[in-house]
């Protein structure tokens, strides 16, 4: 029997509990998929200084490393992509046949939890929020979940990584949605909203980052989802406000309003990448980013 390819640095990770100490402030993780292992190494590098911000919202799979950032396990969002992004179970038909999607939800969040159990203790803090970010099909604008509020913040950040086109829509709170990602990648203005003072944005392309416009990519979300107009919609003019969103974002971060982490080299990691060492090595940029940025982030965290 051929045995699933894990991380070779698998058993290396940094491991523990962070601290109870919180930062005023939120901290806004963009999605991207299995690019996500550069947000566990920031997170990790983060919980390591004590860096545990009041408010977590997160889109797709920033949402999925929120809820362990939230229950301040060091290394558990890694542990899972590292050692189990080849295992069908958690991508591929049998997740699919098992998930109707091609992420594996279950096992994920239920098989695994089973050898590596979520602290729900430390999640279920009233003091510290979490929110999903997921797209509405029926309007295609992106639904804010919060832990607490809605009635299963799991079964929200399961919704909010269920990609398009290689997933059914999971229904939170009588509302069938999709990746958050098809309505809003990078939810700062959400978080500009609330009226938080110290905002951290961790990305997953580096900074300068912007999509070409794809006339293919949008006729096949009008074909595809023909019978959801609202989300055809929004999936075809993605790229253009995901541009929009990087530029405004970089505006807020010349100005001081908001702390950026994004990747310090280019990279050639893709949303469904399988090969382990460039996953981890990914992993550790986002490792050795996040430890390169204390110093400065917590200097615009206390003034």
């Amino acid at each position: 029997m051929t045995k699933t390819p894990v991380f070779s640095g698998i058993e290396h990770l940094p491991r523990g509990q962070a601290s109870d100490k919180l930062c005023s402030g939120c901290i806004v993780l963009e999605g991207g998929a299995f690019r996500g292992v550069y947000t566990s190494g920031v997170l990790d590098a983060l919980m390591e200084a004590d860096i545990n911000m009041q408010c977590t919202i997160g889109v797709s799979a920033g949402a999925l490393n929120g809820m362990n950032y939230v229950s301040g396990q060091i290394g558990r969002s890694a542990r899972i992509n590292l050692q189990f992004r080849r295992d069908p179970r958690y991508v591929g038909i049998h997740a699919y046949r098992s998930n109707r999607g091609i992420i594996g939800f279950n096992f994920v969040l239920e098989e695994y939890d089973k050898s590596d159990p979520l602290n729900r203790e430390a999640f279920d803090r009233e003091d510290r929020r979490l929110v999903a970010v997921a797209t509405n099909c029926l309007t295609g604008r992106p639904e804010f979940f919060e832990k607490g509020l809605c009635q299963d913040i799991l079964k929200a950040v399961q919704a909010s990584a269920s990609m398009p086109y290689v997933s059914h829509p999971v229904t939170v709170d009588g509302i069938p949605c999709l990746d958050g990602g098809c309505s809003l990648n990078i939810p700062f203005r959400w978080a500009l909203d609330e009226g938080y003072e110290k905002i951290v944005v961790v990305r997953t392309r580096p900074a300068s980052f912007r999509k070409r416009k794809n006339g293919r990519a949008s006729a096949m979300a009008r074909r595809f989802y023909k019978s959801s107009p609202a989300l055809a919609q929004a999936i075809a003019g993605s790229d253009g406000r995901y541009n929009r969103e990087c530029d405004e974002l970089e505006k807020l971060r010349e100005e001081g309003r908001v702390y950026v982490i994004s990747p310090s080299s280019s990279n050639s990691v893709s949303r469904l990448e399988k090969d382990m060492e460039k996953l981890g090595e990914f992993y550790y940029l986002g490792y050795s980013d996040g430890q390169s940025h204390l110093d400065s982030l917590m200097d615009y965290l206390n003034n």
